[in-house]
């Protein structure tokens, strides 16, 4: 007798399993009633199998019968929470008819019961997306462990939304640039800037003044203004457009640039520009191209400006790199590079001499926020720079930056 029954439950569980193998067939040959139909009889057979309870609740879904489905998907959760299928399809459901506080309430479930599960993590903050609450968003972000954080997807967003936050910040700079060269130097170099920062992007003004020095006495110096903006143009994309004017040699006559940025999945980013620059007896176009990619709380950046004027082309390369170690103020950073771009403060108006010229150079820095309020900055930079062709000097450049959130 129980040799019997023992055969009996064995060929019951073979015909359920035969049984669930169709309904999954169904399922992808979009046979939804026929699916529909042998997910109930599988449940008569075997009421405990869940599989078929989920299929079901995938047939009633695919045939918009979404009440009935999300029945079913809660049914096989609250019996079983590792069906992690379960949770995707009740997810996708609410979030397509746009229920999205209980979307939230499924994913924190799939959290609790996965927490190691990165997806269900994104999927999280995909809802705070759909509703456009950016805030909502970065707070969460904020709040996820170290580990899930550090997600190159996660610290990609949490530097996109950080540039939305409300921000004012005063700040000055002062740069120093030591030269090898006999009676060459030194070379000062201070700005005054006030950043806004908005929901909708950014407008920085700055006020720099220049001084060169040669054989212990001041022999050129000037006065620069210049507006930049940073806006965004969609939900993963921005552009940059700044102008830079002065009436002094020591400086460009005028600066002129626009970049497109747009992120991508995973962590990558691209950009796509051009700049205008004019020195006193020439003018410049540079064709700007780079791509960043997010490593965990690391981000590396190569960026190319092809340079040309009256049909000559001048390259230039940087490769740079980021620690970052808490907020997008907060990173270590090194940088290594070839030839002269329009933004490079070494240059300034000597950059219709250098671009012609080889120039190799490599830097490191370090910033900081103290107190919430406080933006401390240090940058040092070796630059290898022809001056003539084939004769060289070195420079040393050291940069100091405070700024003051209010």
């Amino acid at each position: 007798m129980a040799l019997f029954a023992i055969q009996t439950l064995t060929a019951q569980k073979i015909n359920s399993d035969s049984l669930l193998l169709k309904v999954i067939d169904d399922i992808k040959q979009e046979s939804y009633q026929s699916a529909i139909q042998k997910a109930r009889l599988g449940i008569k057979i075997a009421p405990d199998y869940l599989d078929f309870h989920l299929f079901l609740g995938r047939g009633f879904e695919m045939t918009q019968q979404k009440d009935s489905a999300a029945y079913y998907y809660k049914y096989v959760i609250e019996r079983n929470p590792v069906y992690k299928d379960a949770f995707i399809y009740l997810f996708n459901m609410q979030v397509a008819d746009k229920q999205y506080d209980e979307a939230h309430k499924t994913i924190d479930q799939a959290i609790t019961q996965y927490p190691q599960e990165r997806d269900f993590y994104l999927k999280k903050r995909s809802v705070y997306q759909l509703q456009s609450d950016d805030v909502g968003e970065y707070a969460y972000l904020q709040s996820l462990s170290p580990d899930i954080k550090a997600d190159s997807e996660v610290q990609q967003r949490l530097y996109y939304l950080e540039l939305k936050n409300k921000n004012d910040r005063l700040g000055v700079f002062y740069s120093l640039t030591a030269i090898d060269r006999d009676n060459v130097g030194p070379w000062h170099l201070g700005s005054i800037q006030y950043v806004r920062e908005r929901s909708w992007g950014s407008l920085i003004g700055r006020f720099s003044y220049a001084n060169r020095f040669s054989s212990g006495s001041s022999v050129l110096d000037g006065v620069q203004y210049e507006l930049e903006s940073y806006f965004f143009t969609g939900k993963k994309s921005y552009s940059y457009v700044g102008a830079a004017y002065s009436d002094d040699i020591i400086f460009q006559k005028w600066r002129l640039g626009y970049s497109y940025y747009q992120n991508f999945n995973k962590g990558w980013e691209t950009e796509l520009g051009i700049r205008y620059t004019k020195v006193p007896d020439e003018d410049f176009e540079g064709y700007v191209g780079g791509i960043g990619k997010y490593f965990g709380p690391y981000w590396i950046n190569l960026r190319h400006i092809m340079n040309t004027s009256s049909g000559q082309y001048y390259p230039t390369f940087t490769l740079t790199g980021r620690l970052y170690t808490g907020t997008r103020f907060d990173y270590y950073s090194v940088a290594m590079g070839f030839g002269t771009q329009p933004e490079d403060p070494i240059a300034l108006g000597l950059f219709g001499q250098r671009v012609s010229l080889d120039s190799y150079r490599i830097g490191a820095g370090y910033n900081k926020i103290f107190a919430q309020k406080y933006f401390f900055g240090v940058n040092f930079n070796y630059n290898n720079q022809e001056f003539l062709r084939n004769r060289t000097q070195n420079e040393f450049e050291i940069t100091l930056s405070l700024q003051y959130k209010f």
